[in-house]
């Protein structure tokens, strides 16, 4: 793998930018490998990553029907934070979180991670209490996150309205080291480093059923054949209850659209991320200047990629109630993602039915954040068969009543 730098770069332009090489090949599938991976969104490539940097496990493929990060990994708004209320929802995302800082170093590829803040407004006395409750377990857990009152969020956010028509700003919760990356870009590093190992990674490869003698998997089968495995992984958000449906067992989740959207350019006039949860929108900056904007998940089940007229009504109209601002601003484009909701609204890292089959799943609205830390724990989980990290969400805990259930104690699980 040629190294980026920028003598690289000044070596290159001195040659006319002739001796760059594809940052990952395309290659046929083989027969077998020790592990297959189905999805290679960020979560999948992740596995990939930390199976050969951890665990040296580096015959592995990972597989996608359609291109690498062409799903939630390129269809989210790049919201990276950490202050959950539950134990094991703030110890996979701190991991994630602490992993992100360092990122682009790790894989010599600029993933654009930009700690700017991440504030999650308080505009009822109920959010209130609930954000100092969370403020006071964060301390407990060594997540670095603090309840600021309305003149500081008024600092950090100049352009904001404290007080709205409906709902007036009574503080925030703020996680200063949170903050945003470029989702193409996690996507890429982590594939340029998977094949850099040896790893392949096979696009446009769609998974037609899984085979399995005695209890264990043994193949996937697939658009372009057979392919053998040892162990397999399914990360495939979305579509993970139809993948399991292969692998002859079910899941506890169900399907939904995600919708974002963003403005036209304009130049800098918010520099951290904003979630107004009461609301329901959440709004940064792009590097580009365009203010990205998202909201709810939509509230029936559907695998739709496109948007709706009426949730860019609901979402644009509470938004504009805190920055009225961006009232005169036109939309550039819309769409959606496919989002996977567990019914406690928190992730499965988990053995399944199958042995020798894995799965990744459940990570809703807030599966951007998580990917370092869920590729880590999913790759230790497959190696080892346990992982501190996953033990928590496993599929099982909704048949044991060990519920994880972050919506009702944030609110949101973005």
């Amino acid at each position: 793998m040629k190294r980026y730098s920028a003598f690289a770069i000044f070596r290159e332009a001195l040659r006319q930018h002739q001796g760059w090489t594809e940052a990952w090949p395309s290659p046929e599938p083989r027969d077998r490998y020790d592990v297959v991976i189905v999805g290679a969104g960020g979560h999948g490539l992740a596995t990939a990553y930390y199976l050969g940097k951890n665990h040296g496990i580096t015959n592995v493929a990972v597989i996608d029907k359609g291109w690498l990060g062409g799903g939630n990994t390129g269809r989210n708004t790049t919201i990276i934070r950490s202050n959950y209320l539950q134990d094991p929802s703030a110890a996979i995302y701190e991991k994630s979180r602490s992993l992100y800082e360092t990122l682009s170093q790790d894989l010599n590829y600029n993933i654009m991670f930009s700690p700017r803040g991440v504030m999650m407004l308080a505009q009822t006395e109920h959010e209130k209490r609930g954000y100092l409750r969370t403020e006071r377990a964060n301390a407990l857990q060594g997540v670095d996150t603090r309840f600021i009152g309305p003149a500081e969020v008024k600092k950090l956010v100049p352009i904001i309205n404290l007080d709205g028509p409906r709902y007036p700003v009574l503080g925030a919760l703020w996680q200063a080291r949170a903050g945003t990356a470029r989702h193409d870009a996690v996507a890429w590093g982590y594939a340029r480093a998977c094949s850099a190992m040896g790893m392949h990674v096979i696009e446009q490869c769609a998974v037609t059923g899984v085979e399995s003698a005695g209890g264990q998997v043994t193949a996937v089968n697939t658009t372009r054949g057979t392919i053998g495995c040892g162990k397999l992984g399914i990360v495939v958000a979305g579509h993970s209850g139809k993948l399991a449906d292969m692998a002859g067992f079910r899941l506890p989740v169900e399907s939904v659209a995600l919708q974002a959207l963003v403005s036209e350019p304009i130049k800098p006039c918010i520099d951290v991320v904003v979630m107004a949860n009461t609301v329901h929108g959440y709004m940064s900056q792009s590097d580009k200047g365009e203010m990205v904007i998202g909201g709810g998940a939509d509230g029936y089940n559907n695998y739709t990629q496109r948007g709706s007229w009426h949730h860019i009504e609901e979402t644009v109209r509470a938004l504009c109630e805190t920055f009225p601002m961006i009232s005169r601003l036109k939309m550039l484009r819309q769409w959606g993602g496919i989002v996977d909701m567990t019914g406690d609204r928190s992730p499965i890292i988990s053995k399944t039915p199958l042995e020798g089959c894995f799965i990744n799943c459940g990570w809703g609205t807030g599966g951007f954040k998580a990917i370092p830390g869920s590729g880590w724990a999913m790759a230790e989980l497959m190696a080892k068969g346990n992982a501190p990290l996953a033990d928590a969400f496993s599929m099982y805990r909704f048949r044991e009543g060990r519920f994880i259930d972050e919506s009702v104690a944030a609110g949101v699980a973005h």
